[in-house]
Parts: structure tokens; C-alpha cells; sequence
């Protein structure tokens, strides 16, 4: 009876997740479904929202200046892991 409940539990967070999802595109957040769980329990855990949301900006802005170059050679991938280094070499 616990596994038939466990896997109801996890049904119904996956459902959620799912609407959470199409919310979080329709207002176009660019969260994925790894990242927006991993806000939720944030939140859920007393995080503050608005200050998430200006942190989730500000990685997403650095990330684009790297992605974009600064002239040393350097070169970031979509995680924003350095993949060459050509000043260092």
C-alpha cells in the first residue's frame, strides 16, 4: 500500500512540475525542468524570490559577457565551463 502511495506522490509532483513548466514558459523565464524545481525548493525553503530572480539575472548577464568574449582568448561553452585558453597557451 506505501509503494502504491509513493508512486501517487510522485505522479502528482511530477504533474505539478509539468504546470509549473508551462507557466514558466508562457512568462518566457528560461528555466528548464532541472532549474525550476530546484527553485521551488528554494523558495519553499525560504529563499526570497525576488532576490533569486535577480541572481538567476545577473549569472545569466556574466554568462553572456563571457559567451561573448573580452578580447583575453578565452572561450566558455553553454555551462560556462572554459574550453580553450588561447592567452595562457
Amino acid at each position: 500500500m506505501s509503494e502504491a502511495r509513493s508512486v501517487g506522490k510522485h505522479q502528482a509532483a511530477r504533474e505539478a512540475v509539468d504546470i509549473l513548466l508551462e507557466i514558466a514558459t508562457l512568462l518566457n523565464t528560461q528555466l528548464d525542468r532541472t532549474s525550476l524545481p530546484l527553485c521551488v525548493h528554494l523558495i519553499e525553503n525560504g529563499v526570497n524570490p525576488e532576490a533569486l530572480a535577480s541572481i538567476i539575472k545577473e549569472l545569466r548577464r556574466e554568462t553572456e559577457e563571457l559567451r561573448a568574449g573580452d578580447g583575453t582568448g578565452t572561450e566558455v561553452d553553454a555551462e560556462g565551463d572554459v574550453i580553450t585558453d588561447a592567452v595562457g597557451s
